[in-house]
């Protein structure tokens, strides 16, 4: 038998205990959450720095009130009521623009009633008395908004005139929707009488922040789900040369793992179009309706919060039906019907549908979607495959480093004495076949006989201290289609049950 630590020449009696925990481990794998977007001046972090956010108020202490980030934080943990979130934030980039809107109110008031006006999702609500003229609404409404300190804009009113101005440089500003009465008659909002509303939409923002000094902050820690709300091809990039296979967080050498998520409001064809220019099965990007209420940085922390929630307790379960919660849908008639989802997932895009005023998660596919010679590939079609892949890994990769870290090595066939810290090819086999049996009993994997009987595990024929695997798991699928011929008939013949 052989002691890590203690020698065997002691002399002095008598009783001596050495600790081994390589037989004990059965700690779960933390899993934590990165969200990635833009501060205010008035926020307290500092920028480009990974901090834990414990609670929606220190989000809004750290990041500034109104921020991007503090609410994707917000949006975030209303989804994922109990995991570890990390944030990183971005300062507005220097060359930035400003998005701004307006809000045109003519006429005056006949009768008493409410203007109800939506921004970013959020409802303003300001009481209009009989006879208010335009000037007097405007005034009061700009009021409204500066009140509403959570909004991402800021209001300044003059003749009858609302303007807004995003509290944030960039394109996403752009992103931030107008609307009037987006319940309507049937959830009690119409414009008060006399009075008209025209708006705006927001527009000129440009040149967001780049992501380059956030991902070197993010080290080499560990984030399954990174969110944020970039889809420029430059950012994109970043991302996927740091998730990459080669170098980055999925090579052999980092094994850090974790996937992105971000999110696109557009057309069916426009969504189709950024699609065809993605190919990355480290990346998810949810394509949603141009009506939708909520802004990308509020879409996308809560879709990527609905998976999280269902991938942390089980990464190969499916996701779809997963709530966003608080997402507000497309109005009926306005939101994509099934054949544009089919189309939004063969390009490469993320889907989510509505169901009694509630957005749920459809199918979050990667935008992977051809192989390297550009011939079509569904082997990362859907993202829940590199989520097993994670498991599967980090379970094997605990096992061994538990159990042989600081082994000799030898062939198959050697003879050594009981309790010697040797591993051969057989013994490694062994272990790998029986976590591989746990696996299939948790529902990662199936088919253990075949897996078995296909796995390889040899020494190196030029290096004697490197063993080499070929591990071919057999990932468990998802019921993604329940396909039903229904084959009726009017009346069954009477000797049709003997």
């Amino acid at each position: 038998m052989q002691f890590n630590t203690l020698p065997a020449g002691v002399a002095v009696p008598l009783f001596y205990a050495e600790m081994d925990n390589s037989q004990a481990n059965a700690a779960a794998q933390s899993q934590r959450t990165l969200l990635i977007g833009q501060m205010l001046t008035a926020g307290s972090a500092a920028a480009n720095t990974a901090m834990i956010v414990s609670n929606v108020s220190q989000a809004k202490s750290l990041f500034g009130q109104g921020s991007m980030l503090a609410r994707m934080y917000d949006y975030y943990r209303r989804s994922d009521p109990y995991g570890e979130i990390w944030c990183i934030a971005l300062a507005d980039n220097a060359a930035g623009v400003v998005a701004t809107g307006s809000i045109a109110v003519t006429g005056t008031a006949t009768a008493a009633g409410t203007l109800n006006v939506y921004i970013a999702g959020q409802r303003v609500q300001v009481a209009v008395s009989a006879a208010d003229t335009a000037a007097i609404v405007a005034t009061n409404l700009a009021a409204a908004i500066n009140a509403a300190v959570d909004l991402p804009v800021t209001a300044a009113a003059a003749t009858g005139t609302v303007t807004l101005t995003a509290r944030w440089k960039g394109s996403t500003g752009n992103d931030i929707k107008l609307q009037l009465n987006y319940r309507g008659l049937q959830g009690g909002e119409t414009t008060p009488a006399g009075v008209t509303v025209a708006m705006t939409a927001m527009a000129a923002g440009a040149t967001d922040p780049s992501l380059a000094n956030a991902i070197l902050a993010m080290g080499d820690d560990e984030y399954d789900w990174i969110v944020h709300p970039y889809t420029d091809s430059a950012n994109l990039g970043l991302l996927q040369t740091e998730l990459g296979d080669i170098s980055g967080r999925w090579s052999a050498v980092r094994q850090i793992y974790g996937h992105a998520y971000s999110a696109l409001r557009g057309t069916l064809s426009s969504l189709v179009t950024f699609g065809q220019s993605r190919n990355d099965q480290h990346q998810t990007v949810a394509g949603f309706e141009a009506s939708v209420p909520n802004p990308v940085w509020e879409f996308a922390a809560a879709y990527a919060a609905a998976n999280a929630v269902c991938l942390r307790a089980d990464p190969a379960r499916p996701t779809q039906t997963a709530s966003m919660v608080d997402v507000l849908p497309a109005p009926g008639g306005q939101r994509f019907v099934w054949t544009d989802r089919s189309s939004l997932l063969g390009y490469g895009i993320a889907t989510s549908t509505a169901r009694s005023g509630v957005m749920l998660v459809e199918r979050a596919v990667t935008t992977y979607q051809k192989n390297s010679f550009g011939q079509a590939d569904a082997s990362y079609l859907d993202s829940e495959t590199l989520f097993t892949s994670m498991a599967v890994l980090r379970r094997l990769r605990a096992r061994i480093t538990q159990k042989f870290p600081r082994h000799k090595l030898a062939d198959d066939g050697t003879r050594f004495a009981t309790g010697q810290a040797i591993i051969t090819p057989g013994i490694a086999r062994g272990e790998l076949v029986d976590e591989y049996m746990s696996m299939m009993l948790d529902g990662l994997v199936e088919n253990y006989a075949a897996f078995a009987k296909a796995l390889i595990v040899q020494r190196n024929s030029t290096n004697p201290n490197r063993l080499d695997v070929l591990l071919p798991p057999d990932y468990i699928n998802q019921l993604r289609v329940f396909a039903v011929l229904n084959q009726f008939r009017l009346q069954y013949p009477a000797n049709a049950a003997n």
